[in-house]
């Protein structure tokens, strides 16, 4: 006899420990408005001095004034996880010996014209924990 499949929720978690599962990871994507539409890109990320830097295969100029970096880590057999989303106004990293240090510790996926590096300052951290409910 095999037993109930329990139910999981969300549970919202703070700004800090939002940051903290950040910090852990080094894989996400990067979600940014482009035409009519939403563009979602798989991206690297670090967090230095208070803002994220990414590392991704979107073309520099598509990438607006304000973007958004989501990152989450579910694992299905237990039903435990989290995701963190954390969005704000993007920048161009455009200083080349910046750039030459980001693109040494942040591997790509692509190199030449779509291969941007982008300092997200963050307005908005949100992040949910995956929980199971009680019976």
């Amino acid at each position: 006899m095999s037993a109930a499949p329990t139910s999981l929720r969300m549970v919202e978690v703070s700004g800090a420990e939002a940051l903290w599962l950040l910090e852990g990871t080094s894989l996400g994507r990067l979600v940014y408005a482009q035409r009519n539409g939403t563009a979602v890109r798989p991206g690297r990320h670090v967090w230095e001095y208070g803002t994220l830097v990414v590392r991704a295969p979107a073309p520099a100029a598509s990438v607006r004034a304000t973007a958004a970096y989501h990152v989450d880590e579910i694992r299905a057999v237990p039903g435990t996880g989290w995701t963190v989303t954390v969005s704000g106004p993007a920048e161009a990293i455009t200083d080349p010996d910046e750039a030459a240090h980001y693109r040494r510790s942040l591997s790509g996926w692509t190199h030449g014209p779509h291969d941007t590096l982008l300092r997200l300052h963050p307005q908005s951290v949100t992040g949910f924990r995956l929980a199971r409910t009680e019976a």
